[in-house]
C-alpha cells in the first residue's frame, strides 16, 4: 500500500472517506466509504435522565487534548467486551501527526486524575470526524460525547459524523444517511470556519447539557 500521509489523510476525510485496519496487529490499512454514513444531528442528541444526572454532578473532569496518545491507545486496546481493535499502530501514528498539526482533537473524562473515558476525531472546517471512544467506568464515553456536542454547538460547527450506526451510538441519537445525502451536507461545511476552542465551561453542567440540546448558554 502507498504511504498515506497526514495531508493526504485530509484529503481522503474531505472526499467521504476513512481508513481502517483488519486488527491491531496488521500493519495494512483500507480505504472506507460507506453506502450509509452514520452522523449524530447536533440538535438531536439524545441525553437520557441517567445520563443528564451523571452530567450535572460532575463525576467526571473534563478536559480537551490534556493526553491524546493515551486516549488513542486507550481506544485501540483489547478488552473484555472488546476483543479485537481496527487501530493499528499506523492509525495511531497517523492520528497522532493530525494531532499535532491541530486537526485531530480529544475529549478527556477523569476522576482523582485518571483517564477513564474519552474520544479522539478529526475536524476539518465545521465538520467533526468521530473516530472511536472508551470508557472504563460508567457513562464516560456518553459524557465525554454530551461535552462535545455542546462544544460543536458553541464552535458553529454543522456536522457531526459517527461514521457507523451501532445500537450504542443509535440510543445517543444517530441515524443513518444515504451516501448521496451525506456529501450534499458535508461538502459545503468542508470550508465554513467553526471554532472548537470557543466553548470554556466544561465545569459548568447546565452550559454542557444546554448546548448538548442546541441551545445556546450565556457566558
Amino acid at each position: 500500500m502507498s504511504t498515506i500521509t497526514p495531508q493526504i489523510l485530509l484529503r481522503a476525510y474531505a472526499a467521504g472517506i476513512f481508513p481502517m485496519a483488519e486488527s491491531a496487529e496488521d500493519n495494512a490499512l483500507y480505504w472506507v466509504e460507506p453506502e450509509e454514513r452514520g452522523v449524530i444531528p447536533l440538535d438531536a442528541l439524545k441525553v437520557s435522565h441517567s445520563l443528564r444526572k451523571t452530567v450535572r454532578r460532575r463525576v467526571f473532569e473534563v478536559a480537551i487534548d490534556r493526553d491524546f496518545s493515551a486516549v488513542i491507545a486507550a481506544c485501540a486496546a483489547r478488552t473484555p467486551d472488546r476483543r479485537s481493535t481496527w487501530i493499528n499502530a499506523r492509525i495511531k501514528a497517523l492520528y497522532t501527526q493530525l494531532h499535532r498539526m491541530g486537526c485531530c482533537h480529544s475529549v478527556e473524562c477523569r476522576i482523582d486524575g485518571e483517564l477513564v473515558g474519552g474520544l479522539y476525531g478529526v475536524r476539518i472546517g465545521s465538520v467533526f470526524f468521530g473516530e472511536s471512544m472508551f470508557s472504563r467506568a460508567t457513562d464516560a464515553s456518553k459524557v465525554a460525547l454530551v461535552h462535545l456536542v455542546a462544544r460543536l454547538n458553541r464552535g458553529g460547527f454543522g456536522l457531526l459524523d459517527a461514521q457507523f450506526v451501532n445500537p450504542h451510538l443509535e440510543r445517543l441519537g444517530a441515524v443513518a444517511m444515504p451516501r448521496a445525502a451525506y456529501h450534499k451536507v458535508m461538502e459545503p461545511l468542508l470550508d465554513r470556519d467553526a471554532d472548537f476552542f470557543a466553548f470554556t465551561q466544561d465545569d459548568d453542567p447546565d452550559a454542557v447539557l444546554a448546548l448538548a440540546a442546541g441551545r445556546q448558554s450565556s457566558g
